[in-house]
């Protein structure tokens, strides 16, 4: 056999492994965590942080944290704040509703609308007197009673009885008092098709605003379903703050400073202090990502005391930062009497939430700690939104829960920097080349002189 073909299928049989490695993705990662599903086959999750997945990060926007199915393949995913209400429930209330006449002519501009209310602002009864153009005798069109409601109504959602086809175009008026009104949509479409076993539906109009009343008319001579029910969405009602808190030790440094190290990459957005006695100082909270950076100033000055008495203990707030860091290195620093001790620095943050589709086949994995790999926010956001437009607003991402201890993949190397192959296959491809002549040369050496006879 050639010995340089035998040689070459060495190389390449050393090589596979390495190639293998390479296809799955998360040998960039130092560990990761499978997850559990409360929904098979979902199409869309939603992962909380837990604070393993923060101490494992090592990018200060995050970007080493990444899904992954079981074949290996990144999933798109985007990073939400804990605030955002995109993966939220939307609210929905009934509303009282009356039908209106139909009109005839230019009398749906001469629309007189006489009310009988309760106290609480709230429609009793409803008459409806019209110009000279008069009424047909078919019911069409609709007020609406938001007086109760506090907040702006997103979108109405319009209950209709099943009929073979609707198909008409309706223009919304809001108002406060029944007598004057603004148009606040034009030419929305109600849609109710069937064919083929398939049903096409559109019964939600957008608002967008507040008011006491509403009322939603035709365009022409359309006729409109018989109506059944009217339900407001309510912008998403502001969820308890669900704060969680790092307490670290500091050593001292300079008179009056004292610095702290945070072992994570965890979205800092309050801080608070802890002493072991009654104090009071006027603090002062800098940070920095790397020790050769300089200090820069994330709250403060502000006082902060502790005093503890028989009967309780009372503490100052904790102070919001002006915005949220994920510096490693903290430092606080006293303007006036200089404590002896290094107080306890709380820093606190919500936990964000990592949103992803399903593609591949499952388990899932959510990996990191990489200084190799990076995700690239998908347009997660778009793809919920169409998802709520075709099953409805109340549909949400299902959850997802980290199932387990963690899982080493690449372990420590992952954090260092990824060497350049390129270099180091030319090098060696040069070194083998060398080897390679240099045998030929020994090899014609070692060769005996032929006879001269």
């Amino acid at each position: 056999m050639n010995p340089l073909r035998t040689l070459i299928a060495a190389l390449a049989l050393a090589a596979a492994p390495a190639l293998v490695l390479a296809a799955d993705a998360r040998q960039d990662y130092r560990q990761q965590w499978p997850l559990q599903l409360s929904q098979p086959q979902a199409g869309a999750y939603r992962l909380m942080l837990d604070e393993a997945v923060y101490r494992s990060a090592v990018s200060p926007r995050l970007a080493d944290v990444q899904v992954f199915n079981a074949q290996g393949q990144a999933l798109p995913s985007a990073l939400l704040a804990a605030d955002q209400p995109l993966a939220q429930a939307a609210q929905w209330q009934s509303l009282p509703w009356f039908p209106l006449p139909a009109l005839r002519g230019s009398a749906a501009d001469d629309l007189h609308l006489l009310a009988e209310r309760n106290t609480d602002g709230s429609v009793r009864r409803v008459e409806a007197r019209l110009g000279s153009g008069g009424a047909s005798a078919q019911p069409a069109g609709w007020l609406i009673d938001a007086a109760a409601l506090r907040v702006e109504v997103q979108a109405l959602r319009l209950d209709w009885q099943t009929q073979a086809a609707v198909q008409a175009s309706v223009r919304v008026e809001a108002s406060d008092d029944l007598r004057d009104w603004s148009r606040i949509a034009d030419e929305v479409a109600l849609v109710d098709l069937q064919h083929d076993g398939r049903r096409l539906q559109q019964r939600r109009i957008g608002i967008g605003r507040k008011a006491r009343y509403y009322r939603i008319l035709p365009l022409g001579a359309q006729a409109l379903p018989t109506l059944l029910a009217v339900q407001a969405e309510l912008a998403p009602a502001a969820q308890s703050v669900d704060w969680r808190w790092q307490s670290l030790a500091g050593r001292a440094g300079k008179p009056g400073e004292f610095e702290y190290r945070l072992d994570g990459r965890f979205p800092i957005a309050q801080a608070d202090i802890a002493t072991a006695d009654n104090s009071v100082v006027q603090w002062t909270l800098l940070s920095r990502d790397d020790p050769e950076q300089p200090w820069q100033v994330r709250a403060g000055p502000w006082v902060a005391y502790q005093l503890q008495d028989a009967a309780q203990r009372r503490q100052s707030q904790t102070q919001p930062l002006a915005v949220a860091s994920r510096d490693r290195y903290w430092k606080l620093m006293a303007a006036q009497a200089q404590p002896s001790q290094a107080p306890t620095l709380k820093l606190g943050y919500q936990p964000e939430a990592l949103v992803f589709l399903s593609q591949g086949a499952p388990p899932y994995s959510v990996a990191a700690g990489s200084v190799r790999a990076a995700r690239s926010d998908a347009p997660v956001g778009t793809v919920i939104a169409q998802l709520r437009q075709q099953q409805g607003a109340q549909w949400q991402p299902a959850l997802a829960t980290v199932q387990g201890p963690a899982q080493v993949l690449a372990g420590d190397a992952a954090l260092t920097a990824p060497r350049d192959w390129k270099q180091w296959l030319l090098w060696g491809l040069l070194v083998l080349g060398v080897l390679i002549v240099g045998g030929f040369a020994l090899s014609l050496l070692r060769q005996k002189p032929a006879d001269p006879a």
